[in-house]
Formats: structure tokens, sequence, C-alpha cells
């Protein structure tokens, strides 16, 4: 390939554009599915679209020429910046942009559902960011990334992955996830904009260059290894505490004037049915034994005693064999998915 060898040498970078257009039409195709299948349809709103074909613009420019070429085989800074942007800027709009049915089919199987539960505590969410950040640059994976166009692939969905788990405690979104308090989000935020970007430390600090494989970055951008690694520093920490901190004053500022410090976000209809299938497959674990045993007993005492009370003149129960569906019925328009 041209890139190899000179850093502006044009790649069409065909694989890129062939997996976002089949990516595409599995969105837009599992959405109209879904659609014909729901009795209440969740539209994908004009809003949504925007935000999808925004995310894959997005992707477009951090995968494909220049920079995709600079990042794989020129410059450090050129790596760090493309990172930054599927992290911060594809996966946000990404999780925003989704139709919202296709999200509730995606994460309803009980594995991807108890994941998720895990990763939206803040804690959890802090150290798998900061693990795959941190592991995604260590020169064993850069250099691998460098000789080869899969491995190049699969770190950007990785990074578009750990984009999401950093968003999701602010931006909610997900059927039974809600987002945090103004107050915590902005506190997570400030946490991620600080930990996560450690290394630029030692990226600015180092008195020798980390990466070999960057070794030609003079006749790509003017710097030499150890200025191009020491700009990827400043890079990264200063977009981090400036896009992250940003979006914290944002949520502190609409918090103030909505009166939202001590509330909740409201709940729709998904996240209720969520709480049931969670409940429903808790009540499928239920062990085996004496305890069960007594269990059953107990339940087989109180339908007796329901039946006695029954016979002797007593009305009837309200029907409880389904849950009923509260006034929140799915939304007709866009779920409350920003800050």
């Amino acid at each position: 390939m041209g890139a190899t060898t000179s850093p502006f040498g044009w790649d069409p970078h065909a694989a890129v554009w062939a997996v976002l257009a089949l990516s595409t039409l599995a969105v837009v195709g599992g959405h109209r599915r879904l659609m014909r299948r729901a009795e209440r349809p969740i539209p994908w709103t004009r809003r949504q679209v925007a935000l999808y074909g925004s995310a894959c613009a997005t992707t477009v420019v951090a995968l494909t020429w220049p920079l995709g070429d600079l990042a794989a085989h020129w410059s450090l800074t050129a790596l760090v910046t493309q990172r930054l942007i599927l992290v911060l800027a594809v996966a946000p709009m990404l999780l925003l942009g989704l139709p919202y049915d296709l999200l509730q089919w995606l994460t309803r199987p009980a594995a991807v559902d108890a994941v998720l539960t895990r990763l939206e505590r803040p804690p959890l969410a802090i150290v798998t960011v900061t693990v795959v950040l941190v592991g995604s640059m260590s020169p064993g994976l850069v250099r691998l990334q460098s000789t080869s166009a899969v491995a190049r692939g699969l770190l950007a969905a990785v990074m578009v992955v750990a984009g999401v788990v950093l968003w999701v405690p602010v931006l909610g979104r997900i059927p039974g996830i809600l987002r945090l308090k103004p107050v915590v989000r902005f506190g997570y935020l400030v946490v991620q904009a600080v930990v996560p970007a450690f290394l630029s430390f030692i990226y600015i600090f180092a008195v020798h260059p980390l990466y070999p494989v960057f070794a030609r970055s003079h006749a790509a951008i003017g710097l030499r290894p150890l200025n191009d690694q020491q700009m990827a520093g400043f890079v990264s920490k200063l977009t981090m505490l400036l896009v992250l901190l940003s979006v914290g004053g944002v949520v502190l500022a609409h918090a103030s004037t909505t009166d939202d410090e001590l509330g909740n976000d409201p709940l729709v209809w998904a996240d209720v049915e969520r709480q049931f299938e969670r409940a429903d497959r808790r009540g499928l674990k239920r062990p085996e034994g004496p305890e069960a045993s007594a269990g059953s007993e107990a339940s087989a005492g109180s339908e007796a005693s329901a039946g006695s009370a029954g016979e002797s003149g007593s009305a009837p129960g309200p029907d409880r064999s389904e849950h009923p569906s509260p006034s929140g019925d799915p939304p007709e328009g866009e779920p409350p998915d920003s800050p």
C-alpha cells in the first residue's frame, strides 16, 4: 500500500466502507423487522437518524485516509487522535442514534444484560475504560495494528465498545439502566477525564521514544519521534479534560435549571419490562432443596387459605397473572437519551 511508503499516499480503505455499509443495512433491516413485529412500534426519529449518520461519518474520518494511515504507520499523535475520536465522538453518537427497539433487542440476552448491569456502576466502568485504553496502547499492540489491517479493525471496534462503557452511566438509554444523578455524573466524568489519561504523563516526560514503529514521524508531521510522543501526551490529556468536563458542566447546568438534582429519569415501559425479565431469570435460578420445599409448602398453605376464604364468601383477589402495564407505555417518540 502507498500509505506504508508515503505518509499521504492514497488508500481507499474499501474494507472500512464495506463494514459501515453492511452495518447500516443490518441496523435499518433490523429496525424495520422489529417495527413490523411490534404491537406498539417505536419510531426511529430524525434526530436519532442524524446522530447515527454522524457516527458513521466520524468513523470514516477516523479510520480512512489520511488520519487512518498516519495512525497506523507514521505518528503516535495521529493514533491518539484517532482513538479519542472513536471513544469521545463515535461511541456517544452511536449510543444516542441507534433505534431504541434495536437497543432493546440487542441488550435483552441474559449475558449481555448481566454485563451491562455491572458496568453501569461507576467504579467498574472507570476500571474497564482505563484497562482497555491503556492496554490498547501497549507497544506490542501498537506494533500489531501497524502490520495487520484485521488487528486495526478489531482494536477500533474495542475502542468504540470502551467508549460505550464510558458513556452509558452518563447518557443511559439502555433499557433497565437509569442515568446517574447529575452531581454523581459530574464526579464520574471528572474521574474518567483524569484516570484513563494517566498514560499521557508517561508520553510527556519520557526521555526516549516508546514506539519504534513511529520512527518516521518527521517525514509525516515534521516532528521527531520524541516530540511526536510528547505532543500525543498533551493531545490526550487536554482533549479528555476539555470534552468530559464540558459535558459534566452541561449536565450540572441543565440540572440546576430544571430542578432535576434530586429526581431520577422518568421510567418508560422498556425499563419496567427489563426489570420483570430480570426478576423472572432470578426466579428460574432459585435453588432446589429443603428451602425450595419449605417455600412450596408455604405457597400451598397460602393457596389453601385463599380457597377457604373464597368458599366462606369473601371476594376474590385481583388477577395478577400478568404484569400490569404502567401509565408509561412504550415511548411513542424518542425516549430520554441526552443529558
